[in-house]
């Protein structure tokens, strides 16, 4: 089974006190409408941390800080295995635009569970729940 290599942004409010979370949903594709943490594939000669600011950059047209790795998610899914590096990120400059994706939020703690997670990225809500 082929293996796709992705990072992911779990970008809060302040990587200090991580109150609030930003969650979107796909905008294209197989997984359409589900919701996920940003992030993308990692390209040749990129760390997982040059290839997240990068794909920040040019889905969301933000700068962002990346720090700690939360986890690395192994999930299979049908056609494919996902090994997902997820780490804890902060907006440096910018605003957030949705160019990629149909929707966004900024969920607390207590509405982590209120939208439907893709299913390797449902996998980190209860690590990111002890750390909030």
């Amino acid at each position: 089974m082929k293996t796709i290599r992705v990072v992911a942004a779990v970008i809060c409010d302040s990587i200090v006190e991580k109150n609030k979370i930003f969650a979107t949903a796909r905008g294209y594709g197989e997984f359409k409408g589900g919701w996920e943490f940003p992030g993308g594939k990692i390209e040749d000669g990129e760390t997982p941390q040059q290839a997240l600011k990068r794909e920040i950059r040019e889905e969301l047209d933000t700068e962002i800080s990346v720090g700690e790795l939360i986890d690395t998610i192994e999930y299979d899914y049908p056609t494919f295995h996902l090994s997902m590096d997820c780490f804890w990120c902060q907006v440096v400059s910018g605003e957030l635009v949705l160019k990629e994706h149909e929707a966004a939020k900024w969920l607390t703690k207590d509405k982590l569970d209120s939208v439907d997670w893709l299913p390797a990225d449902i996998t980190l809500i209860a690590k990111i729940k002890e750390e909030m």
